[in-house]
């Protein structure tokens, strides 16, 4: 619990910092890192607090009545697949920025990436509304359904059975893929276009310059390849498991012990991943750095200095 709300309390930091926009990021960047680290907390507030730890620890609250847990899966589905596609917006933005330089200064503005962010969390936020309806009622007091169960025919009607994979598809297989192929393409604009300027410059025969447009480049793609790794290494476990689940054409009611634990792992890799990219600007960025121990540094200052006027 306690390494929840430390987690909750960074990731608020992280939000204070971007909103300032005094890390020396453009003002496209800072917004997508910004809505990143929002949903990355909105994850932390429905997934691991509202529901793990009220499962876990007080499993006849209100938050177990089947209408509220619904409702709770609904905000779970719609911040995770948001924090997700965000990366993927995000790694569509540094794309452009460095391989389609003459599309940057209309695709990488402010007012695009409001655009871009706003559409992408509406629309995931319409498409979680169908997780509602999966659960039903695990018992029934006093007129009173409390506890969500997913339906046995989510498992077997070709209806659900088709939105499962294509929920699964769109978060995070399709991620995947697109997160590769932009990574991919990148690198391979980096290398081409470092090779001319190398060129240019006469690096080619050992001398060496700074190049600000290189090292630029380099600060970005260093961010852009963090976030991007660390999303694909993080949720491997869960695309395996979803993958076994469906070739081997079993339930989870049939999974073992070794299999349970597979699950179990590839879920907490999954909410690990809402807590990652804070940690990623603080070694990536030294502004951010900076910026955080300025905010971290301001709570002493200003009790040391209640303490001073007192005995003055």
């Amino acid at each position: 619990m306690s390494q929840v709300l430390h987690q909750y309390g960074v990731n608020l930091i992280a939000i204070v910092i971007l909103s300032r926009g005094k890390c020396g990021l453009s003002k496209c960047i800072s917004l997508y890192l910004l809505a990143m680290v929002v949903t990355d907390q909105l994850v932390i507030i429905t997934e691991v607090i509202l529901f793990r730890i009220s499962y876990e620890f007080y499993p006849g609250s209100l938050l177990s009545i089947t209408p509220v847990c619904s409702v709770l899966a609904v905000l779970t589905r719609a911040s995770r697949d948001s924090s997700v596609w965000l990366t993927i917006t995000f790694s569509f933005d540094r794309f452009v920025a460095i391989c389609c330089q003459n599309q940057q200064a209309k695709y990488c503005t402010k007012n695009t990436a409001s655009v871009v962010i706003a559409t992408t969390c509406i629309l995931l936020s319409l498409k979680s509304i169908v997780w509602y309806f999966i659960y039903e009622p695990q018992e029934i007091i006093d007129n009173v359904p409390w506890f969500c169960n997913v339906k046995p025919s989510y498992f077997t009607e070709p209806g659900w059975v088709a939105f499962d994979w294509f929920d699964t598809i769109l978060t995070p297989m399709f991620p995947f893929v697109l997160i590769l192929l932009l990574n991919a393409l990148t690198v391979r604009h980096i290398l081409v276009a470092s090779r001319v300027r190398e060129g240019l410059k006469g690096q080619i025969k050992g001398e060496k310059h700074n190049d600000p447009e290189v090292e630029s480049r380099r600060k970005s793609v260093i961010l852009l390849f963090a976030i991007s790794g660390s999303f694909i290494l993080l949720w491997l476990t869960y695309v395996a498991e979803f993958l076994y689940y469906n070739i081997a054409e079993t339930t989870l009611l049939n999974y073992n012990q070794s299999l349970n634990i597979f699950l179990r792992v590839g879920s907490m890799l999954q909410n690990l991943s809402s807590c990652t990219n804070t940690f990623i600007y603080g070694v990536t960025q030294n502004k951010f750095r900076e910026q955080f121990k300025s905010i971290m540094k301001h709570p002493i200052i200003l009790i040391m200095k209640l303490v001073y006027n007192k005995k003055s």
